[in-house]
This record gives C-alpha cells, sequence and structure tokens, in this order.
C-alpha cells in the first residue's frame, strides 16, 4: 500500500513538475562562427573562406530581398522574395559542395539588407498574412532550390510598424521551422531607436523562435575601444534578455572595435566570463583582400576548449 502511495506521488511530481520544462537556461561559450558572403559581388567563394573543422560555421547569404529583380528601380514585392546575392559564384551546386565537404558547415540566407539597387530595402507589408503567404512560399522555393538551413533576418529600414513588422517575422520563422524548412533563425539589429524598436518587440513576442543576435557592433563608432565594447555587449546582451547574442567586427575596418585594436582581446575576456556565444562578420567579400587573416583568428579562438 505503501509503495503504491509513493508511486502515484511520484506520478503527480512528473505530471506536475515534468523534467523537460522549458526553463531557458542563461547562454553559454559557444564555438559557432558565421559569415557574410555575396553582397558585393567581388567573385568570393565558399572555397576562399578558411574552414576551421573544430567549429560549427554558417555562410549566410546576402541578400534575398522582397523586391523585383528585374527592373532598373526595384519595387517591393510584398513577401515575394528574390535571390541578390552573387548566384553566379554561390550556387545551389556550390552550396551543396561546401557542406559535403565539411560536415560543420552550414549556410543560411539574410533577408533585407540596407540597400537594393541605388535605393534603400525597406520592409513594406501590404498586409501581414498576404507578406507571411507570400514570404512562407517564395522563400521556402529559394531555402530548397540552395539547400540551405536557416534564416537571417537583417532589415534596416521599415514601413511598417514595430507590431506589424514583429508578426510578419514571427509567423514566418515560425512556420518555416514548423515546416522542416529551416532548423535556425537570427536578428541582425544594430543601435538605432527605429530599427531596435522594430527588433525588440520581434524578441518580445517571439523570442523563443531566434536561435542567435547577429548584433551589429561594428556599427557603433569607428575607434570602439575594448571597455566600451564590453559595455555595448552587456548592454544588447539586457535588450535580448536570454538570447545568444554574437560578438562582431566588420573587415574593412571602417566602425566598432576592429581586431587590430583589441576585438580579440574583448572576445577572450567575455570567453572568460562564459559570456562568447559565438563570432560573426560582415563579410567574406571584404575579407578576401586580406587573406581572411582574422576569420581564422576568430575560428582559432572558438575552437579552444569552450
Amino acid at each position: 500500500m505503501e509503495s503504491s502511495k509513493l508511486l502515484i506521488a511520484l506520478f503527480v511530481v512528473q505530471v506536475f513538475f515534468p523534467c523537460h520544462m522549458s526553463i531557458q537556461a542563461a547562454p553559454e561559450n559557444s564555438d559557432l562562427f558565421r559569415e557574410y558572403i555575396g553582397a558585393e559581388f567581388n567573385n568570393v567563394k565558399f572555397t576562399d573562406v578558411p574552414i576551421d573543422s573544430n567549429v560549427e560555421f554558417h555562410f549566410i547569404l546576402s541578400f534575398a530581398i522582397d523586391y523585383d529583380s528585374t527592373s532598373g528601380s526595384p519595387s517591393p514585392t510584398n513577401g515575394k522574395f528574390n535571390v541578390f546575392w552573387d548566384s553566379d559564384n554561390l550556387s545551389p551546386s556550390q552550396v551543396s559542395s561546401i557542406k559535403s565537404t565539411h560536415s560543420n558547415v552550414k549556410v543560411a540566407l539574410s533577408l533585407g539588407g540596407d540597400s537594393v539597387g541605388d535605393s534603400y530595402a525597406y520592409f513594406d507589408p501590404s498586409s501581414v498574412d498576404s507578406w507571411v503567404s507570400n514570404a512562407v512560399s517564395s522563400l521556402t522555393d529559394i531555402i530548397q532550390e540552395y539547400y540551405l538551413d536557416g534564416i537571417d533576418i537583417d532589415y534596416e529600414h521599415f514601413n511598417a510598424d514595430p507590431d506589424t513588422f514583429a508578426e510578419c517575422i514571427g509567423k514566418l520563422v515560425k512556420t518555416l521551422k514548423n515546416n522542416g524548412v529551416i532548423s535556425f533563425a537570427s536578428i541582425a539589429p544594430f543601435d538605432d531607436d527605429d530599427v531596435q524598436s522594430h527588433y525588440k518587440a520581434l524578441w518580445q513576442s517571439y523570442g523563443d523562435l531566434i536561435d542567435y543576435v547577429n548584433f551589429q557592433f561594428y556599427a557603433y563608432d569607428q575607434g570602439t575601444t575594448v571597455s566600451q565594447f564590453i559595455s555595448y555587449f552587456n548592454t544588447q546582451s539586457s535588450n535580448y534578455n536570454s538570447g545568444k547574442v554574437l560578438a562582431s567586427f566588420i573587415s574593412d575596418g571602417s566602425g566598432g572595435l576592429t581586431p587590430e585594436n583589441g576585438f580579440f582581446t574583448a572576445c577572450s575576456r567575455l570567453k572568460s566570463e562564459n559570456k562568447l556565444h559565438g563570432i560573426f562578420v560582415w563579410s567574406a567579400d571584404d575579407s578576401k583582400r586580406n587573406g581572411f587573416r582574422y576569420e581564422k583568428q576568430s575560428q582559432a579562438l572558438l575552437a579552444i576548449s569552450h
């Protein structure tokens, strides 16, 4: 009798306190390295970029944009995405080849970006439902054609309020994940009031679906110091609470904390505090001219037991 009472008690405990409770653990150090590629049409190829077998490596194709790609002055297409990256050098067969050669490589595409042609690329939906329907359909086609694994959200200009942005992007990511089309999603905000208002609304409503935050720390002023970088990192980790906020630099040195001025010192400090959730770089296109020196250094740091 006592043993049956014990079994019942254990059953009650399991029902009300299941072992798989979805308490989000604080992010820890990771060996994730990510690199944007293909926006500048300078013939950079996946095979140009050094890949350390001891890291998790994501290429991010830049960009897919919901604008028409045929006219001289592109216009918004309400979620009907087209490829705007250098698809001659970064084709489906080249995606397939780099993934089969390197088992640690995944490839994603990024949505939006700063500009299309000579104009800003705006997030400009007609309605939530129509945009999501078009986006799911067009992106599923592109993702499957190119053997892709995930998406990154990098809209930087908006003709819609934050709640509309949150609903469109959140429903898109949720549907693509539920359909098994993608296995991960990231966002790429930077420190601008309008940009942050949109991405923080998305994070508040759908943060559990966002795997990585590619925060553009290189959008801060050129000449950022190590201590400033750490402060910015902590601020954005608070804004995207419990998110995997990645450290980042821009390879042309035009902003933020550069590798020459202490980026890796800052990363080592974050790693010692168990906060280095990964590193991403903008971009392979620019790094080509310096022989991908800092990609090698980034991956070496991440590959040390994390």
